[in-house]
């Protein structure tokens, strides 16, 4: 079990690191949480807390000069319309979910202030500035730092975005940011692998299809190659039967600069094809994030689109336990109430998180789409 009010400075892992972060990341305490979330009422109830803590930092974000967050990111330099942009698109997101969330809300229900639009909700937030009774103070004391620190990490993304592109925000309206699904509904996904025979890559599948789930995979293709010298072609295509597969290029290298981007998607995307054709999705996830801000015209013609996420799990920092991931994961659901979650299954960390969040959710309304279904 977490210790109370754990809330870490988490350091990029040594090698192979395959993401890029901030050096701060948010870890939750859930335990702290008084009241479970498996049932509709009890998820709006945590959600609405959740969304009402993230937007008073958010509030409080928008004092900061942008040499205020140059300090405080630990960053160079900041693209300011960039940060405006994303907290504009916060705020829209916070007030939409938070309508959802709080339709039901009875009379004496906590977390629950009148909020109809984004000005109404953004007032509400403001105020939020202390517990609505002493039997939620230990975690509100704790979610609100986490919030402050994960409002950092997007910060921090979207200050040296477009810059240093990444998945705090699109390009065009063909990208898929996260925020597709209907409210209540995510999808999982997994990059980096395939693994070794036996490796993390068979194990999260068994854990899929044992808990009757499916989800889309990015793989590499110096991965994938490697694999099909261990085992044969049609023996990976039933491991992968009934998931989806995309292609994540052919290393895991920023497809921002690389002068072979073009190359690393058309051979990944090739191999996949021909090696599962009855999971291959025409989905692309860049690494790390990184694509140029041009490339949707190749994107188009290749009939490819690019797959970002708007849920981290971290679960490839070395810095965060299997504990630390699940109720980081369980806590931006409540947050975001729908989206694509960033798993990777190089790792075995998902293979604790995953079941978990399943457990605890139960009864609450939430559903992990099929991920064959349109987004």
């Amino acid at each position: 079990m977490i210790k109370p009010f754990v809330i870490g400075v988490l350091l990029l892992m040594s090698a192979p690191a395959f993401a890029v972060g901030p050096s701060a990341v948010a870890a939750p305490d859930r335990t702290l949480w008084p009241d479970s979330v498996d049932s509709t009422a009890a998820f709006d109830r945590a959600s609405r807390a959740e969304m009402l803590v993230f937007g008073h930092e958010l509030a409080e974000s928008e004092k900061l000069s942008d040499d205020d967050l140059m300090a405080l990111l630990k960053i160079k330099q900041v693209d300011h319309a960039s940060v405006e942009t994303i907290r504009s698109k916060y705020w829209k997101r916070l007030a939409t979910g938070y309508a959802l969330a709080s339709a039901r809300c009875a009379g004496d229900e906590p977390f629950c202030p009148k909020a109809s639009d984004e000005t109404s909700f953004r007032k509400a937030a403001m105020a939020f500035a202390s517990a609505p009774s002493a039997r939620y103070d230990a975690w509100f004391a704790n979610a609100r730092e986490f919030h402050r620190v994960y409002l950092n990490e997007l910060l921090r993304l979207g200050a040296l975005f477009p810059h240093i592109s990444s998945e705090v925000d699109t390009f065009s309206a063909k990208e898929l940011s996260g925020n597709e699904p209907a409210d209540r509904t995510f999808l999982l996904t997994f990059d980096d692998g395939p693994t070794r025979a036996d490796g993390t890559t068979d194990k999260t599948q068994a854990m899929l299809r044992n808990a009757h789930l499916n989800a889309t995979f990015f793989v590499l293709g110096g991965n994938l190659e490697a694999r099909l010298k261990q085992t044969p072609a049609a023996q990976l295509a039933q491991n992968y039967a009934g998931m989806c597969v995309g292609a994540h290029g052919w290393e895991h290298k920023s497809h921002s600069s690389w002068v072979d981007w073009q190359s690393s998607v058309t051979r990944t995307t090739a191999l996949v094809h021909d090696t599962m054709p009855a999971s291959y999705q025409p989905l692309f996830r860049p690494p790390y994030g990184q694509r140029r801000a041009d490339s949707g015209e190749f994107f188009d013609a290749q009939g490819i689109r690019v797959m970002l996420w708007n849920i981290d799990s971290q679960d490839w920092n070395n810095k965060v336990n299997a504990d630390q991931v699940k109720q980081r994961v369980l806590t931006l659901m409540l947050l975001w109430r729908h989206g694509v979650i960033l798993f990777h299954d190089i790792h075995p960390k998902a293979l604790v998180a995953v079941p978990w969040i399943l457990d605890q959710t139960r009864g609450s309304g939430v559903t992990f789409m099929d991920c064959h279904s349109p987004l």
